[in-house]
C-alpha cells in the first residue's frame, strides 16, 4: 500500500497492493489488517464518503470476512468509519459541528493537559518530551509523509499525557485524537502546515521547559487553533480534503 504523503493523488488506475502490507511484521493477523485499513483510510486510498464493501475488502487484503469485519468494528469504534443500516461501513465525513465540538473538546483537555505536565512533570519526563518534539520535527522536515508525521505527533502526546499525571485526560483526550484522525491527516496534507504546527509545539515546549505554565498553555491553545483552522477549510474544500499531499 502506498501510504507516502509527499506524492499526488492516486489515479484511477494506479494498483495499490494492500495484501502485501500484511504479514510484514510480528503482530496479529486482525492487528496487522486493523493497522493497513487505518493507515488506507488516513492516507485517502479509501475517500471520505466511500463504502467499504467486505467482499472487495477480503479480495483487496487476502483474509477472512471474520477478521475483516473485527477490524471494521474496532475502525468505527475510532470513529474513522460508520455502519449505516442496507449500505454497510462507510468512511467518515465529519461535518463542521461534529469537527467544531471536538476542537472544542480538544482544546480544553489539551490545556489541562499542559498545564499539569508543566508543573508536576519530572527532569527526565520533560526531557523525554523534548525528545518525542524533535523525532516529530525530524519527520516534518524528511519525506512529508502524512502517517509518519501522525505516528511522531501520536508519540511526543502520549509522552505528554502520560507526564500530565492525570489518567482521565490521558484516556479522554485519546479517544479524541482518534475520532479526529482524518481531520488531523487533512490538516497536515496542507502546503505549510505540517512546519508551521513544528513550530507551534516548538514554542509550547520551551515553555514547559521553562517551567512556565501560562506561556505553555497559551501556545497549546494557538496550536489547536490553527489545526481547527486548518481542518475545517479542508472540510469544505470544493473536492471535500485536499489531496495535494497525499497519495490517494
Amino acid at each position: 500500500m502506498t501510504v507516502s504523503g509527499s506524492s499526488g493523488p492516486r489515479s484511477s488506475t494506479e494498483s495499490v497492493d494492500l495484501a502485501a502490507q500484511v504479514g510484514r511484521v510480528a503482530a496479529p493477523l486482525r492487528q496487522q489488517v486493523l493497522d493497513v485499513l487505518r493507515q488506507a483510510i488516513l492516507s485517502f486510498h479509501y475517500a471520505p464518503g466511500q463504502r467499504l464493501i467486505e467482499r472487495e475488502l477480503i479480495e483487496e487484503i487476502g483474509v477472512s470476512r471474520t477478521t475483516i469485519r473485527e477490524a471494521l468494528r474496532e475502525l468505527a469504534a475510532e470513529g474513522l468509519v460508520r455502519t449505516i443500516p442496507q449500505k454497510g461501513a462507510v468512511v467518515v465525513v465529519p461535518s463542521p459541528q461534529e469537527a467544531l465540538e471536538l476542537y472544542e473538546l480538544r482544546a480544553a483537555l489539551e490545556a489541562l493537559a499542559v498545564r499539569r505536565f508543566t508543573e508536576v512533570a519530572s527532569a527526565e519526563q520533560v526531557a523525554e518530551l523534548r525528545a518525542a518534539f524533535e523525532q516529530l520535527a525530524e519527520a516534518v522536515s524528511g519525506d512529508g509523509d502524512t502517517l509518519r508525521i501522525l505516528k511522531a505527533k501520536d508519540h511526543f502526546y502520549d509522552v505528554l499525557l502520560r507526564g500530565c499525571g492525570n489518567r482521565s485526560v490521558h484516556s479522554t483526550l485519546g479517544g479524541v485524537q482518534a475520532r479526529l484522525s482524518l481531520l488531523r491527516a487533512t490538516s497536515l496534507a496542507q502546503p505549510g502546515r505540517s512546519a508551521r504546527s513544528v513550530q507551534e509545539l516548538r514554542t509550547m515546549v520551551e515553555a514547559i521547559e521553562s517551567h512556565n505554565a501560562e506561556t505553555a498553555v497559551r501556545a497549546c491553545n494557538h496550536h489547536v487553533e490553527q489545526a481547527k483552522r486548518a481542518g475545517l477549510e479542508g472540510l469544505s474544500a470544493p473536492s471535500g480534503l485536499p489531496f495535494s499531499n497525499v497519495s490517494r
